[in-house]
């Protein structure tokens, strides 16, 4: 009778244990996922009609900072539905609403994309009256990157005479590169050539700027608001 050589031992893996340590990678890199803080990034059109270049340009460049952070929360901010709310916090000191929601957004946001249409050589009124509303310092050390649209390339001096100085004030890191749509632009090849190298180029100075910031925990707001109180005894005393 033949008895069996002594080879090298081959252990045999179970279809249930290959299954189980799969489950346990997936499970791994969903909680991976949950506890890296993704970054936010708000992205502000001015535009004001519907549909508008403002906002193609603004997707646009959401859109190569989101791939240029590997997937970064991209969250767009559209004044036009909030032009009325705008004037009532000029007039009243206090945002409200929708308003008071798109402020506390460009408060928590880790970087910014404003795009306008550009009015009189300028940027528009509502445009600039958004970021009057803002509380001072909300902008200071943000990074954000400033885009303008227009009918004619005549127009893209208002991206360094005017959005440039304006961010600069309110103490913003404004990223090298601005970005500046004309009708023209807006053909087929100019938007996948110099259009587009354009927005990925600001979009990867903007995403660097985000990258060398400390990640942000994010806080629950009841959390927040329960240490911003005072312990009772001094809350109940006279």
């Amino acid at each position: 009778m033949t008895r069996p050589t002594n080879g090298p031992a081959h252990r045999q893996t179970h279809p249930r244990g290959v299954a189980d340590e799969g489950l346990k990678l997936v499970e791994a890199s969903h909680l991976a996922a949950e506890i890296a803080p993704s970054r936010r990034i708000l992205v502000v059109s001015a535009g004001l009609s519907d549909p508008s270049s403002t906002r193609l340009l603004a997707d646009l460049l959401g859109e190569a900072t989101s791939a240029a952070l590997d997937g970064a929360e991209v969250e767009v901010v559209e004044l036009r539905r909030l032009a009325h709310a705008v004037t009532d916090a000029l007039l009243t000191g206090f945002p409200a609403g929708e308003l008071a929601a798109a402020v506390e957004a460009v408060a928590r946001a880790d970087a910014l994309i404003a795009v306008t249409p550009v009015f009189s050589a300028s940027y528009s009124g509502l445009f600039k009256s958004f970021f009057d509303v803002l509380e001072p310092g909300t902008l200071e050390g943000k990074p954000v990157l400033i885009a303008a649209t227009a009918g004619t390339a005549r127009h893209s001096l208002v991206l360094e005479h005017a959005l440039r100085p304006l961010f600069s004030y309110l103490h913003a890191v404004v990223v090298p590169t601005a970005v500046f749509a004309a009708s023209e632009d807006w053909a087929a090849a100019d938007v996948d050539g110099r259009l587009r190298s354009r927005i990925d180029r600001a979009a990867a100075e903007l995403a660097a700027l985000v990258e060398a910031l400390p990640v942000a925990e994010k806080v629950d707001q009841f959390d927040k608001d329960i240490a911003d109180m005072d312990d009772f005894e001094s809350l109940l005393g006279p």
